[in-house]
């Protein structure tokens, strides 16, 4: 990218694109708008090809059958399996997040391949949904704050050798494995469970996907006090006795 341009790509919203996760897009662009940045938004529904210069890819959630079909596409089309390659960032939510893993549980209850960008594996939880408010301790390396969203999913998300939790669970299942994950990331390729949206409730990781993007340590102050009364807000809720 140059040093004034963003390339930021929102893969098939026709698809994948429930409980608001479309904010995430929204946040990442009015952010970088902020500092000063010359945004393209590339939206790429699923009949179109992803496009492998993009900077910043961003996933949503899906149900179960426009997953299916979410991860035939992505694979057969295989631009962004090659913008990973290039380096490009790519953060993704709930379906998303499995299907840039190895494999998962598709609709017609299969075992289905994934894009195989993160070391996870995605199967179906036998109990009851994971379904409400999450709190986190984000990865220390990642350097930010306590972690906010929403989950509502039944899948159960498995972390290989080479994928580190994103966050550490407070309250809520996460990656629904019992041992207090919630998400991965590898390098530059981030997933999560979180809704919210997540980067609505957590502009800092909308930041960190810009800085990683301009290959910079910090970026230019911009006014979070919206921001930070959501964060609030929804951190308090949280909290309460149900």
């Amino acid at each position: 990218m140059s040093d004034n341009s963003l390339r930021l790509v929102w893969v098939y919203p026709d698809l994948l694109s429930t409980y608001g996760d479309q904010g995430n897009a929204l946040v990442v662009e009015r952010r970088a708008r902020q500092r000063g940045l010359d945004v393209t938004r590339i939206d790429v529904r699923s009949d179109q090809p992803v496009p492998t210069s993009g900077d910043i890819y961003l996933i949503g959630g899906g149900e179960d059958r426009p997953q299916r079909l979410a991860a035939e596409r992505l694979r057969r089309d295989s631009g962004l399996a090659r913008a990973a390659g290039n380096g490009a960032i790519i953060f993704s939510v709930c379906a998303g997040y499995q299907i840039l893993g190895h494999e998962f549980i598709n609709d017609l209850d299969q075992r289905q391949p994934g894009l195989g960008l993160l070391d996870v594996v995605s199967t179906r939880g036998e109990g009851e949904r994971c379904v409400g408010d999450v709190l986190g301790d984000i990865d220390p390396p990642l350097g930010l704050p306590q972690l906010t969203g929403f989950e509502n999913h039944q899948g159960i998300t498995h972390l290989g050798p080479t994928a580190r939790p994103f966050a550490r669970t407070r309250l809520g299942k996460g990656n629904g494995t019992g041992d207090g994950t919630e998400g991965a990331y590898n390098d530059t390729v981030f997933g999560t469970y979180m809704h919210g949206p997540v980067l609505a409730r957590n502009p800092q990781i909308a930041d960190l996907l810009l800085r990683l993007a301009l290959d910079v340590n910090a970026l230019p102050p911009t006014d979070d006090r919206w921001y930070e009364a959501l964060r609030s807000e929804r951190i308090t809720a949280a909290q309460q006795p149900a």
